[in-house]
């Protein structure tokens, strides 16, 4: 069963669920509330309680709110439904935010199932939304997030450089954008960065470059990092280290999924999107540390630590973007385990001077319950990056405010853009919830997207 076929425009043979807050029991239809407080039913939030039919077959539900009142963070509790049996349903979003309740019910039900034998599809749930004003955005949308889930979820063995490679392809073909492969030694004359992060692995690195949109269009350009996988290099990780490093290229898939929205949508943008593809393997040519690395830029880069290799590749793509001098330029990482010390894995901070368009990104994450987090770009902590024989170190050696020693290497490869912001993003989801099982997240893309139809709306008709 599609995304689409899961989410009903026809309200017609539909049973109902009744959204509940807690203690609000009374709210429901009389044979309703008899069987909830027979069974104890709380309303706590996600929780789910079927109701019996006359026929013996469900005949309606309740979900459970919790205390408060309606929000966006109420109507994502919908993700719950996915937990319902088989059949047609009818949510009353009464109070609630349709679009993201509609959007959690389909989040909800994912499951990465390319390694193991899928789930019945006609045992899944299909569910009417009232007051749906555009099914068409909330697919788009789900289909951009389960594209971000599987990249992510996906292993090395089956998503190397080259399987990113092949994503991004698709996604080109799928909306009708160029798309250009700078890969191997063809990297070295302009993207000796890139190279030298990726040379060690059997698969060759190489920077993906996709474009879309009217040339003359205002210039969008996405930058999403792609490890496909980080041993560390020389400087390796522990064993437990690299146990969730396959997610190291969740930049990428986040840029991707992103663009997906933008195309998806036709807004009216110059679309660009490079991504650096590489594997921070372990060989005999690994770059080192105390290596001295010349940038596409010509900064020369001091190899404090190899496994900062991920604003290694960034530098080289954002100092490309900055050429063209974008009006907006975003790159997405899972860049620093700082950032997940500071604001834990649900909560990507982002950095950015542009006091306007930050105030858009705080909105927008707000009105869309895609939680993000400014933080500031202390420049008196740039100081920590200064090397003795380069232009700059790839790390610090206090390890001191990594997240924000991180963005502040970045900001110096982002100048040419007139607006750059940068996301630190975890990419993955520690524990199931009500929008789906661990693994793979998108994260910030639903606030930027916002933000992008908000400067940039799509004609209408």
């Amino acid at each position: 069963m599609t995304i689409a076929e899961r989410l009903l425009s026809d309200p017609s043979d539909t049973r109902p669920v009744y959204p509940v807050f807690e203690g609000g029991l009374e709210a429901l239809p009389e044979s309703a509330r008899v069987w909830a407080e027979a069974n104890g039913f709380k309303a706590s939030p996600g929780a789910l309680l079927v109701l019996p039919g006359e026929d013996g077959r469900p005949g309606g539900a309740v979900l459970g709110l919790g205390q408060g009142s309606a929000g966006p963070e109420t109507a994502m509790l919908a993700g719950a439904l996915a937990q319902l049996p088989a059949g047609a349903w009818r949510l009353d979003t009464v109070g609630l935010d349709a679009e993201l309740a509609a959007l959690a019910f389909l989040l909800g039900g994912y499951r990465f199932e390319r390694y193991v034998k899928p789930a019945d599809p006609d045992r899944a749930p299909r569910l009417h939304v009232t007051a749906l004003a555009s099914r068409e955005a909330v697919l788009q949308a789900a289909e951009a997030i389960v594209r971000v889930r599987d990249l992510v979820n996906t292993p090395t063995n089956d998503l190397g450089p080259d399987g990113i490679e092949a994503a991004a392809r698709d996604l080109a073909e799928r909306h009708g954008a160029g798309i250009e492969v700078t890969a191997g030694d063809a990297l070295l004359p302009g993207f000796p960065l890139i190279h030298a992060v990726g040379r060690a692995s059997a698969v060759a690195p190489r920077l993906i470059d996709i474009r879309w949109g009217e040339p003359g269009a205002p210039r969008v350009t996405l930058v999403g990092k792609g490890v496909a996988f980080d041993t560390g290099g020389l400087d390796i990780k522990p064993a437990s280290g690299m146990l969730l490093m396959k997610k190291d290229m969740g930049g990428a898939a986040n840029v991707l999924g992103l663009a997906s929205m933008v195309m998806a949508a036709g807004l009216p943008v110059r679309l660009r999107v490079l991504v650096p593809a590489v594997e921070n393997a372990i060989s005999a040519n690994s770059f080192r540390p105390g290596d001295i690395l010349r940038s596409r830029q010509g900064d020369t880069v001091e190899i404090g630590n190899t496994d900062a290799e991920g604003r290694l590749i960034l530098a080289d793509a954002l100092s490309l973007a900055g050429e063209e001098e974008p009006e907006i330029l975003v790159d997405m990482a899972t860049l620093t385990g700082a950032a997940r010390v500071a604001l834990g894995p649900e909560l990507p901070p982002f950095y950015t001077d542009d006091e306007a368009l930050a105030d858009e990104i705080a909105a927008a994450s707000a009105a869309v319950h895609d939680p993000l987090w400014r933080l500031p770009l202390w420049r008196p902590y740039a100081k920590a990056l200064a090397s003795k024989i380069a232009d700059t170190n790839n790390v610090t050696a206090d390890g001191f405010a990594g997240s924000v020693t991180a963005a502040l290497f970045l900001q110096r490869f982002a100048g040419g853009a007139k607006a750059w912001v940068h996301f630190d993003v975890y990419g993955w989801r520690p524990q199931a919830g009500p929008l789906g099982p661990a693994g793979g997240e998108a994260q910030g893309i639903r606030a930027l997207f916002r933000v992008l139809a908000a400067r940039y709306p799509a004609p209408r008709g």
